[in-house]
């Protein structure tokens, strides 16, 4: 089978390699890969971010996959051949709180990932893919959009409405957005391009604002709810916009850290966590459990990924250069 192999950290180390088939062993499903997508996370994987949280001794990357199974291995039941199936991200996170035995195994990442023809996973870390979602589209789900569900459901329990404030238009962003206006909240949305904000508006945001033009986005944003401020903010910034996320933050409210893009240390004005009496909850993707409530919630309301761009899997190279450019709007897909 063809896969795509990192022995030496760096993008420009990735090749696509032939590799011997993976069998399944008890309990394992042989899955075909169709498609895959990226996440920050994977640029960050393939540079060796993770350090010794990954795998060492050849990576197959991308926690993203979607396809059908091909083979069970003995005691299967849930599954058989031509089953159309997701893995989850992390392969024993099965529900409930997150846990150090649940997360051990990152697909991707401390387990090989989907970049690859055929993969094999434990039966519990799949879910059946619903009918009207394409593979790439499931395969968009595994990562950003669970992270985005745990952080606007799970976590930020969001109501009618609720105000939502997104952060740019990558996955997560995009899919909290779309999960936000699922559940009839408001969304406040940022970006520094008004092509991306036009973008923006089509897929349902109240407002945009240009961060470029609006440099003190935290405040307008609290502005725009009546000086109230948003129930949620989903964080992906970092510690670069945490600042602008604690002004935006309404007494109570939650802010939903999810990612790094604007750096990983500042100085953090206390006072604004204590006068509001806010809640930063850390999100990292979540369980098979969650997963599987989220597609419920998708099929119910016809909800599609946004997908701007699709590559080969010959061509992970420059689809994860255009990944880090930050060309994309939404996901970035790979055919397999």
């Amino acid at each position: 089978m063809k896969a795509a192999l990192l022995t030496t950290p760096g993008i420009a180390n990735l090749a696509i390699t032939d590799m011997a088939e993976p069998e399944p062993g008890p309990g394992e499903v042989k899955v075909r890969i169709r498609a895959s997508s990226l996440n920050y996370r994977d640029l960050i994987t393939v540079e060796g971010g993770y350090g010794s949280k990954q795998k060492q001794d050849g990576l197959i990357p991308l926690s993203d996959g979607a396809g059908e199974v091909v083979a069970v291995g003995a005691g299967v039941t849930g599954f058989g051949p031509g089953d159309r199936v997701t893995p989850i991200f992390f392969t024993d996170w099965q529900g409930g709180e997150p846990t150090a035995q649940g997360m051990a195994k990152a697909l991707g990442g401390s387990a090989q990932g989907c970049a690859a023809e055929f993969a094999c996973f434990p039966a519990h870390g799949l879910v059946r893919t619903p009918a009207y979602l394409s593979d790439a589209e499931a395969a968009s789900t595994v990562c950003a959009g669970l992270t985005a569900w745990q952080a606007v459901v799970e976590q930020g329990r969001i109501r009618p409405g609720d105000w939502v404030l997104t952060q740019g238009t990558g996955g997560v962003s995009i899919f909290a957005l779309q999960f936000a206006k699922a559940m009839g909240a408001r969304v406040i949305a940022t970006t520094s391009s008004d092509a991306k904000a036009a973008k923006l508006r089509e897929l349902g945001a109240d407002q945009v604002l240009n961060y470029r033009d609006i440099t003190d986005w935290g405040k307008a944003a609290k502005s725009l709810t009546g000086g109230a401020g948003v129930d949620l903010v989903v964080e992906v910034g970092g510690a670069g916009t945490l600042g602008q996320s604690l002004r935006a933050v309404r007494i109570g409210g939650t802010i939903a850290m999810i990612g790094v893009l604007a750096g990983q240390k500042s100085e953090i004005n206390m006072g604004f966590v204590l006068m509001t009496n806010s809640r930063i909850q850390g999100i990292t993707v979540g369980s098979r459990e969650m997963h599987m409530a989220m597609y419920k919630a998708m099929e119910a309301h016809d909800i599609h990924p946004v997908i701007s761009d699709t590559y080969p899997l010959a061509e992970i190279r420059d689809a994860m250069a255009h990944q880090q450019a930050g060309r994309h709007f939404g996901k970035v897909a790979l055919e397999i």
